[in-house]
């Protein structure tokens, strides 16, 4: 499990990343979705160990990060943006460097490497040299170099940056394999990719957090209103007239016009239907009253684009003296609960100081009792 609790990254006077907050639980694919320069970077390398955080403080698998650094490295296998790889050096040569530096054991250092190489497809150009790979194997390569030692998690940065859709695709197929196997996060800002293959989605925009949601409900989140898509053939041209005092239609909207007399229309509903199937069989029966052909119709779909837009658009803009503003109030009330927390916490140890010394007179009380009865009894026995 990976939690980031109130993380904060500053240089000079410029927040890269304030006050993140989520958690990442074993087993899941997560994406850590963003525009070019929102954050994504500099919170993936702080949760690697390569940069310290500001303030706040990360723990991966109960150990904080920045006690101790190496034991969490050892858990992380890190595939950083741009595909670094060595040049001069072979496909197995690369892959068994890496498990150098990860200080795997000699004794399965071959057989890690070995699954690495297969895992990722490598097994046919496991002798070239990394800069004669194309750019699909280099992925391939940075990604082996990264699953080497076999590490519970897996923190991939624009894994599929500058690939062509065939190689997209592959690399898509390999890490959702990895699936229960490996905790996984995956950086990136081509939204599709998110949404087919994370279970779980963390948008940030200038280095803030504004949503942790699955891409499901993210999508159904922007649902405000309902549009149907509908392709039609209509000679005598007469749909718009047909369907614009429909008591569910809204607003009628041509999208585009074919010269075989065929038109795509948009519909939007004045209300959401819960269930569409008795305004879709109305649709399709004023089609054929009117001598409309209906060549199909679709409901439109919120996409996690429309989300990502619609989350980022809304947001409001702040200037560096603002930001800062907020962040050193932020700062200054946080102090003030801790010491709120310090003074609570001090007055309940009095407390219990008080009962316990309370407790000891009350015993010592009836100790004496017992004393001085004992004492009676043994005189008038006398």
């Amino acid at each position: 499990m990976i939690e980031v609790k109130n993380v904060s990254k500053k240089y000079g006077n410029v927040y890269a990343v304030r006050n993140v907050n989520f958690n990442v639980q074993d087993g899941e694919i997560v994406g850590f979705l963003g525009r070019n320069g929102a954050g994504k970077t500099t919170t993936m390398n702080m949760i690697t160990g390569f940069i310290e955080p500001t303030r706040g403080q990360i723990i991966v698998n109960g150990i904080d990060v920045d006690s101790k650094p190496k034991k969490v490295k050892k858990l992380i296998g890190y595939m950083p943006e741009g595909t670094p790889l060595y040049s001069d050096l072979t496909v197995k040569e690369f892959i068994s460097y890496m498990a150098d530096l990860k200080c795997v054991p000699h004794k399965v250092k071959k057989e890690s490497v070995e699954r690495a190489i297969m895992q990722t497809g490598l097994d046919k150009v496991r002798n070239r040299l990394t800069r004669n790979l194309s750019r699909g194997f280099k992925q391939r390569v940075s990604l082996a170099g990264a699953l080497v030692g076999d590490p519970e998690i897996l923190i991939l940065d624009e894994p599929t940056v500058g690939l062509d859709p065939k190689q997209v695709k592959e690399i898509r197929e390999l890490i959702k394999s990895f699936r229960k196997e490996h905790t996984v996060i995956l950086s990136s800002h081509i939204l599709t990719e998110v949404s087919q293959i994370c279970e779980k989605v963390i948008i940030i925009d200038k280095g803030e957090i504004i949503a942790v949601d699955t891409p499901e409900n993210l999508e159904k989140s922007v649902e405000t209103k309902q549009v149907y898509i509908v392709t039609i053939e209509d000679t005598e041209n007469k749909f718009k007239e047909v369907f614009e005092n429909d008591e569910q239609i809204k607003n009628i909207e041509k999208i585009k016009e074919n010269e075989d007399n065929t038109f795509v229309y948009q519909l939007e509903l004045k209300e959401k239907l819960l269930d569409d199937k008795d305004f879709r069989k109305n649709f399709a029966i004023k089609c054929a009253e009117n001598n409309i052909l209906n060549l199909g119709i679709s409901k439109e779909e919120a996409s996690l684009e429309d989300a990502f837009i619609q989350l980022i658009d809304n947001r409001q803009e702040y200037s560096n003296e603002e930001i800062n503003k907020i962040q050193y109030e932020r700062e200054l009330q946080e102090l003030r609960d801790e010491k709120q927390e310090k003074k609570e916490r001090k007055e309940f140890v009095k407390e219990k100081k008080e009962e316990l010394k309370e407790q000891k007179k009350l015993e010592k009380q009836e100790k004496k009792k017992d004393k001085d009865k004992k004492s009676g009894n043994e005189g008038g026995e006398e």
